[in-house]
């Protein structure tokens, strides 16, 4: 885990880099440059027009970034492998658009709309979905600026996609692009470029995984950018520590795991026991819970547990750990997952018989790669009661959709738009 990297200050020699300083200058100068070069080229006019929307939201960030970082931008181990993995996603969409014998100049907006849309639908996403438990009990001013900090970490890989996707359809229809041609041009770079940054989650100790005893189980330090770190902050609220890991069922505190020779198991916890209170107080939310686990931990003192139909049972005094107890590396899984995914997409471009094909291959595995993963994953509840998590439903959303994509492409002819060596339609 390596969450900031280096702190960039807020003035350089005396001028201020945000705001009103050398970064919107900057970016006003390579604008206008840019923009001459590219305004006399046939189409030329509606590509700067196309990108002045996107780069009018970065000049926005930049106004605004001394109001959210006052004290210096912290570069994070989380945004720099955002910044990779769109290089990555940006070259290989450079080779197969020369390949194609397409105009990489439009590749810079494609991408950069794709990419501020990708991160507002990841942020959006994640913020929804953890707003009860990371930013409802903030001052609501607090929460939005803390919301907007998306270099701290926090993006939904589908919430990504939903934005991307939503860039990609408005750019293809505005330039006259074929849509389905172009997604198979895009696909492996979706994929390679989840594959780096989920290095990022890694980095920043998001989207971890359940407690394991494997021999390349990771562990991450106690602090973190919210006081811990995520795998170390949850395993403490739920009581990991003491050998129990407490859940809500059905509006009631359960005992939903005890690890086996923990102090909890010793003094006959057992699973399904129904959690009343601790330390002497009534709990009836998580919330509760944590802050009881955090209180005793602290000091530390003796844990009293009260367990509906069970005597009261003391559990002993425990001082927090330096690290986590030792977690799958779901992060890397992930990585690993995305990166063969790509080579896979990348592989099969040159065999699909129609346009199309290539982007549902990528939306088929991937949604059931990643309904897997979840099932080692621990930071994302069930949503809506489903017994799922919210990934997991969008994840049986997108097959069927996949399996809609791939009847509607079973009806086409076989063509391939880009494929210049190729005839335009191959026989049935």
């Amino acid at each position: 885990m390596c969450t900031n990297l280096f702190i960039v200050p807020s003035k350089l020699f005396g001028i201020p880099l945000f705001g009103v300083g050398l970064l919107l200058a900057l970016l006003v100068v390579v604008t206008a440059v840019w923009a001459a070069i590219v305004w006399r080229r046939p189409n030329g006019k509606a590509e700067v027009f196309g990108a002045l929307p996107v780069l009018g939201i970065v000049a926005l960030g930049i106004l605004f970034m001394p109001r959210v970082f006052p004290s210096g931008f912290p570069v994070r181990g989380y945004g720099v492998m955002l910044v990779a993995a769109s290089a990555a996603g940006l070259l290989l969409a450079y080779v197969r658009m020369k390949q194609a014998g397409l105009n990489t100049d439009l590749l810079f907006s494609l991408t950069l709309t794709m990419f501020v849309l990708g991160i507002a639908g990841g942020r959006l996403f994640y913020v929804i979905e953890y707003w009860e438990r990371v930013y409802a009990p903030l001052p609501l001013n607090v929460a939005l600026v803390e919301a907007l900090k998306y270099a701290n970490g926090g993006l939904v890989v589908y919430g990504a996609l939903f934005g991307a996707t939503v860039a990609f359809v408005w750019f293809t229809w505005r330039h006259k692009l074929p849509m389905l041609a172009m997604a198979d041009l895009l696909a492996p770079s979706l994929l390679i470029g989840l594959s780096l940054g989920r290095i990022g989650c890694l980095l920043n100790g998001c989207c971890f995984g359940g407690v394991v005893d494997l021999p390349w189980a990771v562990t991450f330090p106690q602090e973190g950018q919210m006081a811990y770190s995520p795998p170390y902050g949850t395993q403490l609220s739920h009581g990991e520590f003491f050998g129990m890991y407490v859940t809500e069922r059905e509006g009631q505190l359960v005992i939903s795991r005890v690890t086996e020779g923990s102090a909890a198991a010793d003094a006959g916890i057992a699973v399904d026991d129904v959690l009343v209170g601790l330390d002497g107080y009534k709990v009836s939310n998580l919330d509760d819970v944590g802050q009881t686990f955090r209180n005793v931990m602290v000091e530390p003192v003796p844990l009293r547990v009260h367990l509906a139909d069970k005597p009261d049972i003391t559990l002993p005094a425990k001082p927090l750990p330096a690290r986590s107890l030792p977690v799958h590396p779901t992060q890397i899984y992930s990585s690993v997952n995305a990166g063969l995914m790509a080579w896979l997409l990348w592989s099969f471009y040159p065999a699909r018989r129609r346009d199309g094909e290539v982007f549902a291959l990528m939306i088929t595995l991937y949604p059931i790669a990643r309904f897997l993963l979840e099932m080692i994953r621990i930071d994302e509840a069930s949503f809506l009661g489903t017994g799922l998590s919210i990934s997991q439903n969008v994840s049986l959303l997108l097959l069927a959709s996949a399996g809609l994509l791939w009847l509607y492409l079973s009806r086409q002819p076989r063509q391939r738009v880009f494929d210049a060596e190729s005839p335009a339609a191959l026989p049935a």
